[in-house]
């Protein structure tokens, strides 16, 4: 199989890095400086094991691709775009014909290695075969060419599986390449279960980029508000999702996190100035289901409209004091009670 990153950013670079390393063949999908310093450099990957520069080929699209050779029926597309870029790579990618015949979107499966669980959706309305991947992934993209992930033994947890449910042969044999890769990459039947369990965790990812990334009693109280909402949300909507515990049985003594990392990709998306987050499909997932469903959810709709205003403004992350960001919460929450 070759791998096609489609978004080669902290995540996809890690995942298209890493299995270049055990061998794999990757292709990288990168746009602007990041993709001319992946060109002109190759990547630099910093792992727990220390730091290597993987050249790869590295394209800005189908078009580019083209120019090496058609899509082939073996290849796997690796969605890891943020959820605001989804649409457009989707589109893009989805046309592009495969050696043989078909297109993309016909005939080769897509896995949506991101946060949220909006973009399996947005993929099953273009593509046949649809996979969902919970990241669980810490890594810092700051620099164009530039990515680290510590994390040790493991450099990630990718539980996969379709996106519509049970097991099959492709999503296991992704995930024996994942596993030569060094990450724990379990096949599971239900992995929409699991990426709703994550985004009750990215739900702070707003508070970060806006307060900063530094933990205190404040920000906890905050993040456990949002929540709560959203496990009020999933409740009213029927939502399964992984309890603590097994997510705590999932990553022990698998994926060590050191000391020092910086904040997680809503504040890195700040701090490159890309000028969007993905706010409307982490929290904007919780107001959507409560406004289903009929459950209150202030406290995540001021999350997203913060965040989203820093992006559009430009602020820079961690502008904001959580004293600031609480107050505005308690004035939604009140009207809405």
């Amino acid at each position: 199989m070759r791998y096609i990153i489609i978004g080669a950013g902290a995540v996809g670079a890690t995942i298209g890095g890493r299995l270049a390393e055990a061998g794999g063949e990757v292709v990288l999908v990168a746009r602007g400086a990041h993709a001319e310093a992946l060109r002109a450099g190759g990547l630099r990957l910093t792992t727990a094991d220390g730091e290597r520069v993987h050249r790869l080929p590295v394209v800005t699209g189908p078009a580019e691709l083209a120019e090496l050779g058609e899509l082939r029926p073996d290849d796997v597309l690796l969605l890891a775009v943020k959820t605001q870029d989804a649409i457009a790579a989707l589109d893009a990618w989805g046309d592009a014909e495969v050696a043989g015949g078909g297109t993309a979107a016909q005939r080769l499966p897509v896995l949506c290695a991101q946060n949220g669980v909006e973009s399996e959706r947005l993929a099953l309305r273009r593509f046949a075969r649809v996979y969902g991947v919970c990241v669980w992934l810490p890594a810092t993209f700051l620099e164009p060419g530039v990515v680290s992930a510590l994390c040790a033994p493991r450099t990630g947890i990718l539980h996969l599986g379709p996106a519509a449910g049970g097991t099959d042969a492709l999503a296991r044999a992704v995930a024996a390449d994942l596993g030569k890769a060094g990450f724990e990459a379990p096949v599971v039947g239900d992995v929409m279960r699991w990426k709703y369990a994550k985004l009750l965790g990215n739900l702070g990812n707003a508070i970060q980029a806006t307060t900063g990334p530094e933990p205190d009693a404040a920000k906890a109280a905050l993040m456990g508000r949002a929540v709560a909402e959203a496990k009020a949300a999933f409740a009213a909507a029927g939502i399964a999702y992984a309890s603590e515990a097994e997510q705590s049985a999932a990553r022990d003594g698998k994926v060590n996190q050191p000391p020092g990392i910086r904040g997680g990709s809503s504040w890195q998306s700040l701090a490159r100035g890309t000028g969007s987050v993905e706010a409307d499909y982490l929290n904007g997932e919780i107001c959507l289901l409560g406004r289903l469903h009929g459950v209150p959810t202030p406290v995540n709709d001021v999350l997203r409209h913060a965040a989203n205003i820093f992006a559009r403004e430009g602020l820079p992350p961690g502008a904001m004091s959580i004293e600031d960001l609480t107050a505005l919460a308690d004035e939604a929450a009140a009207r809405a009670a």
